[in-house]
């Protein structure tokens, strides 16, 4: 049995944070961001919103794409790095929030590379005929945790996300394979520093600042830019798969740069590489899933389509399916 993503839901917040606006809160310029990042604007979760919210918005959308009673709804699997709270799970505060009464879920924390991780892991459970129908978001409220002093992280990330809902598949289309890899060493150079239980919070960790995203972006780029393109082209080759064969590249939404090179590896040629980093930013786990829903219409059932990722971790990974259905 093979597990088909057999809908999709996106949502991004409203309100819309510019380059130019970040350039009355910290010392950059439009065109320094534009040059080195590709993104022109993001989307910020207005306060008193949270990750599930993101979610529910998309799971909506897929309910009324499909159909579908809430209550068929066998699993949620939420993809993020800003979880409501620490416990309980986010995908359990969607699942009440939808009425999703006989689903049980849980979170994966893969920063950027977390729906990868997600959409494997709810695939396993199709497969497996446990389950008939799986949600897998991926989404995050980046906002919670990007310092707005910090001119090397603000200007990267925003809110948004979605996602995805998965059955098994009539015939061969469908999730195909997977690489899926991680390695900590990547701890020195991409994480949050306190709030977890090596640091917990206090008076002394919030005046240090230590609750925001930090990132030493050169080694990290360095890392990207090689680990992406290297797995996408890896799952190619181990799947017999040339460039004239991939219909489009689903890449992780995080700099523009690592997209290129990316595509490059894989020989693919422009017109298949799905970009929208230039309105939404890095939503992080976020990212894939809002290509899905915004570039839904383009995909025409059985298209080869490649999915790859790298993030904080370091995790990263690409995925190899065949697209299940022609869009309305």
């Amino acid at each position: 049995m093979r597990a088909a993503i057999t809908a999709v839901g996106g949502y991004v917040p409203e309100k819309i944070l510019t380059n130019k606006e970040l350039e009355n809160m910290v010392d950059t310029s439009d065109e320094w961001i534009q040059s080195r990042t590709g993104i022109k604007e993001r989307r910020i979760l207005e306060d008193g919103k949270a990750t599930s919210d993101i979610c529910v918005e998309a799971i909506k959308q897929i309910l009324e794409k499909r159909k579908i009673n809430v209550q068929e709804i066998d699993l949620i699997i939420v993809a993020t790095v800003t979880p409501d709270h620490v416990f309980p799970a986010t995908a359990n505060i969607v699942s009440h929030k939808i009425g999703a009464i006989n689903s049980w879920g849980f979170d994966m924390s893969a920063a950027c590379s977390g729906f990868l991780y997600a959409l494997d892991t709810g695939a396993k459970f199709i497969e497996s005929g446990k389950h008939k129908k799986v949600i897998v978001c991926g989404a995050d409220k980046m906002s919670a945790i990007v310092d707005y002093q910090d001119r090397n992280t603000c200007v990267i990330f925003g809110d948004g996300g979605g996602a995805v809902l998965l059955e098994s598949s009539e015939d061969e289309d469908g999730i195909i394979d997977s690489i899926l890899k991680s390695d900590g060493i990547g701890l020195d150079y991409l994480h949050q520093k306190a709030g977890g239980s090596l640091h917990p919070p206090t008076h002394e960790t919030i005046d240090k600042r230590m609750h925001y995203v930090f990132q030493e972006g050169k080694t990290v780029f360095k890392f990207a830019v090689t680990n992406m393109a290297e797995v996408s082209r890896e799952i190619m080759d181990r799947n017999n798969l040339t460039g004239d064969d991939i219909d489009f590249l689903c890449a992780h939404q995080a700099n523009l740069r690592i997209i290129d090179a990316t595509a490059k590896r894989m020989e693919l040629d422009e017109h298949k590489v799905l970009i929208n980093i230039k309105k939404y930013g890095n939503t992080t786990a976020g990212t894939i899933p809002l290509l899905f829903s915004d570039f839904e219409s383009k995909f025409k059932k059985g298209d080869n389509i490649v999915l790859a990722a790298f993030g904080g971790g370091f995790t990263w990974g690409a995925i190899y399916l065949k697209w299940a259905y022609n869009s309305q």
